[in-house]
């Protein structure tokens, strides 16, 4: 066996414990109802945005894992621009998430981000251990991504305002399927600190208040009943 390469070639630059997986958010929509899809993507969408604006500057890899739509003979770009034209359904969900040239784009043909792609091999290279995976949809892709994810040993969060699916029914119980069955943390976005090291949750402001409230007050400084010199 060849020695491990530490760098993937000096393709994978970055060295982060933490890694956003953005699982099939660039879609043309132009499916079986995509339609009914698209209102409840769009209603994540600009929590996305921010979450991976978040993640770019703090040095956490952005990883884009995208279904090629049968397209076998399309790369990325090719999709992207495809869903970019004018009277394509998913063009406002594209220009709201569309990739930065930082980031990294790993292409799938099945369901899951991990099956048969570069998913597994580019997370060992930057050494990621805990994974924040996010996209469409919750009771599909982000799914079986999920699944995987934990048979590799990865501590997962999955954001439940940064998850859609067609029937928001079936989007809740995915989740809480993630949580059970995978260990999956699903608290928001809002309240996610991420870096290159951990993940932190950031307390609720009403939960801090209201455990101040709770406080005992603090007791009087006892005076000194020494006699004075």
């Amino acid at each position: 066996m060849p020695p491990r390469n530490p760098d993937l070639h000096g393709n994978a630059p970055d060295s982060s414990r933490v890694a956003l997986v953005l699982v099939d958010v660039i879609s043309d929509l132009e499916f079986e109802d995509g339609d009914r899809l698209l209102p409840h993507a769009l209603a994540v969408a600009d929590r996305l945005a921010v979450l991976a604006a978040r993640a770019r500057r703090a040095r956490v890899p952005v990883i884009y894992v995208n279904d090629n739509f049968g397209r076998w003979r399309s790369d990325f770009r090719t999709l992207l621009e495809r869903c970019l034209e004018r009277r394509v359904r998913g063009r406002p969900l594209a220009r709201r998430l569309r990739p930065r040239a930082s980031d990294y784009v790993v292409l799938k043909t099945k369901h899951s981000a991990f099956y048969a792609t570069t998913l597994e091999l580019l997370l060992r290279y930057l050494g990621v251990s805990s994974l924040v995976l996010t996209g469409l949809t919750g009771d599909r892709c982000v799914l079986f991504s999920a699944s995987d994810a934990f048979m590799r040993d990865l501590r997962l969060w999955v954001p439940a305002d940064c998850v859609a699916s067609i029937d928001p029914e079936h989007n809740r119980r995915a989740l809480d399927e993630m949580a059970r069955l995978f260990d999956a943390d699903l608290t928001d976005s809002t309240r996610l600190v991420l870096s290159r090291s951990a993940i932190k949750r950031r307390a609720r402001a009403g939960a801090a208040r209201l455990r101040s409230a709770r406080a005992p007050a603090a007791r009087p400084a006892r005076r000194s009943h020494a006699p004075a010199a």
